[in-house]
């Protein structure tokens, strides 16, 4: 065979070792390498990258080039996939690939101000993104995403429209009655407006759905894991004590309703002050203790910068008004890291499951 003549199964073979880092797994053997096509010397390919902002996206770049550089040119393309995990949820036709539920234990921590950015991080990204807001009695999200004067009613069949903001698909209690109008339910009526919530919005197609639940760890959390399979959870804090003691109850509530635990976010981590440095203003460490001691992963730090709140009064998250600095860069990096763990669970969870065949 002359040299120009590349067989599509040279190229299989070739590319057999290289792996996903992040998923242990080879590129060939999880279907992550499509679209091959040989014209003379050169290789064309696609790989698949389970998450968007794919931290090894390089890596696995060197690795197929590495492998093929005996066969011929490789012309490389990518395509963000993001898994579904599996889990039926019953929310219509098209699917919910993957749910990230964010709690904190107590409130004030700013766990709604990072599931906002998250979720627009992610969209920014280039997926399809959502967020429930399941903060019944508090719910901020429509304030923080530029859009608290929307009202919304259900159509003739009962199904909610989302409202659509920075790119993401969101819902709220918010959208249902007036700003000033409080929400003085019992446990029943919160479960009610939770299932209409996960079950008569038109969601479409998602591959994330943030959910940001409210403080504590009560009939809202109950209700989420008995009506929502949630991919993982996600820990916001702060520093200090008072803070860790109420979001390791939290940690413990994911545990208990069997919800994987992602990591631990420490809000407010510092505050850098021109010609001073970083003062630490709740204390310092406490985030990274938690986890250490709950055995789950540190997901980092956020500065504490007057910008964020300005952003969430006026409606534009801190990601998208100003999107250079310091708390933005690590929020976009905790919403990458997020989004490649929700996908290397959602990997797990399709080998767990069984498949099933009907004998006639």
């Amino acid at each position: 065979m002359a040299k120009s003549d590349i067989s599509q199964q040279q190229v299989l073979s070739a590319l057999a070792e290289v792996r996903d880092p992040a998923l242990n797994r080879s590129l060939i053997s999880e279907m992550l390498i499509r679209d091959i096509s040989i014209k003379g010397k050169t290789i064309n390919l696609t790989a698949v990258l389970i998450s968007p902002e794919h931290p090894y996206k390089s890596q696995i770049e060197a690795d197929i080039n590495a492998a093929l550089t005996d066969l011929g040119k490789v012309k490389l393309s990518f395509v963000v996939e993001v898994p579904s995990d599996g889990r039926e949820r019953g929310v219509g036709s098209e699917p919910i690939r993957t749910v990230i539920a964010i709690a904190s234990g107590k409130g004030g921590v700013g766990k709604s101000t990072v599931a906002v950015n998250l979720a627009v991080s992610l969209a920014q990204a280039g997926v399809q993104v959502g967020i429930l807001d399941a903060d019944i009695y508090g719910p901020n999200v429509p304030i923080m995403m530029g859009v608290s004067d929307d009202h919304i009613r259900p159509d003739e069949s009962g199904r909610l429209e989302p409202v659509i903001a920075h790119g993401v698909k969101l819902i709220s209690i918010g959208f249902l009655v007036n700003r000033e109008q409080p929400i003085v339910w019992r446990g029943p009526m919160l479960h009610s407006a939770i299932k209409q919530f996960i079950n008569d919005v038109n969601w479409g197609s998602l591959d994330y759905l943030i959910v940001d639940l409210p403080p504590g760890t009560g009939d809202a959390q109950l209700s989420m894991a008995q009506l929502l399979s949630v991919t993982g959870g996600v820990i916001v804090t702060l520093p200090q004590q008072v803070s860790l003691d109420d979001a390791r109850r939290g940690l413990e509530m994911f545990r208990q309703l069997q919800i994987p635990i992602l990591g631990v976010v420490e809000n407010m981590s510092y505050l850098e002050v021109p010609k001073v440095g970083k003062i630490d203003v709740f204390g310092s460490g406490g985030g990274e203790k938690l986890a250490r001691e709950t055995d789950v992963e540190y997901l980092g730090g956020l500065p504490l910068d007057p910008a964020v709140r300005v952003g969430g009064d006026e409606g534009i998250p801190i990601v998208v008004s100003q999107p250079k600095s310091a708390v933005a860069i690590a929020l976009r990096s905790i919403a990458a890291d997020i989004a490649l763990k929700v996908s290397v669970e959602a990997f797990k969870q399709q080998k767990r499951a069984i498949p099933i065949t009907m004998i006639n």
